[in-house]
């Protein structure tokens, strides 16, 4: 069981949160443990006053039933392993959690203007898949038991989408793809073609928070990592060595 915690806690942060989190929300409603209320997706909840604001995060919680409850969790971890570990385009912690943010800033109000989707983690995952896959042009990456190209896999999943659960569903993945073709071109592509900066850099409060004191394990219990301080020196000295001053040379 010990390895079993191990593993699970190895793996990248923000993926396991998030993905731990649709798994048990998925379970939990379809079999009957939870109220599905406060996970369904409805844009009249969110203006009435006072709004549910719960739902901007639970939406994206839920899977469809069945087999979706495995399938759309492995691609949520998948995908946001990627993107958390692999990618160039999120070298902190911070400028993923911003890009979730953003995504979801985009998919909200296009699914309440165009859309009737209720479960909204289908667009969140599309934009991870296409986001994750930028990064792996010429690629090739397996879609169930075919390979095809990589930066096609968003488009696989839709057409999934269409064929076994209709148009409406497809239509909520659609803005996912437009969510995260947004944040591509305000990030990257206008930045190298366009000559212009980053239209959406990370806010300075998300890097604060990241900077709160960590743990580490020790063979006592828990100790507390304070943040690293930009201004010290490395070296292989101590750092107790390193605090008394600079050294002085002998004779």
């Amino acid at each position: 069981m010990s390895d079993v915690t191990t593993i699970y806690m190895n793996t990248p942060p923000i993926a396991r949160t998030i993905t731990t989190a649709v798994f048990l929300c998925s379970v939990g409603v379809y079999t009957h443990m939870l109220n599905i209320e406060p996970f369904v997706f409805n844009v009249a909840r969110l203006l009435k006053w006072p709004p549910d604001i719960y739902l901007l995060v639970t939406s994206f919680l839920i899977t469809w039933p069945q087999l979706s409850v495995l399938f759309d969790t492995y691609f949520v971890y998948t995908y946001l392993s990627q993107l958390e570990n692999n990618s160039s385009k999120f070298p902190k912690k911070e400028d993923m959690l911003w890009y979730l943010i953003f995504v979801a800033s985009v998919i909200i109000p296009l699914n309440g203007l165009l859309t009737s989707g209720y479960l909204l983690l289908d667009a969140m995952l599309i934009a991870l898949c296409y986001t994750a896959t930028q990064d792996q042009r010429g690629m090739k990456a397996h879609f169930y038991v075919v390979s095809v190209p990589a930066q096609l896999m968003p488009y696989c999943l839709l057409l999934t989408y269409l064929l076994f659960s209709g148009v409406d569903r497809m239509m909520v993945g659609l803005t996912g793809l437009i969510a995260a073709h947004l944040h591509d071109f305000l990030t990257r592509i206008y930045p190298e073609f366009g000559n212009g900066p980053n239209l959406i850099p990370t806010p300075g409060f998300l890097s604060w928070i990241m900077r709160t004191p960590g743990t580490r394990n020790t063979v006592y219990g828990s100790a507390t990592v304070p943040p690293a301080d930009k201004g010290s020196r490395s070296g292989p000295l101590p750092n107790s060595w390193r605090a008394k001053g600079p050294g002085r040379r002998l004779g």
